[in-house]
């Protein structure tokens, strides 16, 4: 398994490409409203998450980056029909749920 201090660094990452995608979705009044859901969905369980990350206790952890993954696979299914969404936004959505897939395949 991958070290605490690794882990929380790498979720910091992340953190942050999810809150730049919560940011910009509330911004923009054009995103289809199932994308804006899966993101804002997203960024409370990250908010959450950051305790889980602090206790490390692993079987939580790996359960707290399953469960963002799988959000994190339907805000980039959201993205794949929506038209004009800014490059912004996707690239935000694509690089934080490939990075917690990575995390994923780590821990796991």
């Amino acid at each position: 398994m991958l070290q605490h201090s690794e882990i929380k660094r790498r979720f910091g990452r992340i953190e942050h490409d999810i809150e730049e995608a919560a940011t910009a979705c509330q911004t923009s009044a054009k995103l289809p409203q199932n994308l804006k859901d899966c993101v804002m969905q997203w960024e409370q369980h990250s908010t959450k998450a950051k305790k889980i990350f602090d206790s490390q206790d692993d079987k939580s952890i790996r359960r707290c980056v399953d469960d963002l993954e799988e959000i994190g696979g339907r805000a980039e299914l959201a993205l794949q029909g929506a038209a004009g969404v800014d490059a912004k936004v996707r690239t935000a959505v694509v690089h934080a749920h490939s990075e917690l897939s990575d995390l994923k395949r780590q821990l796991h």
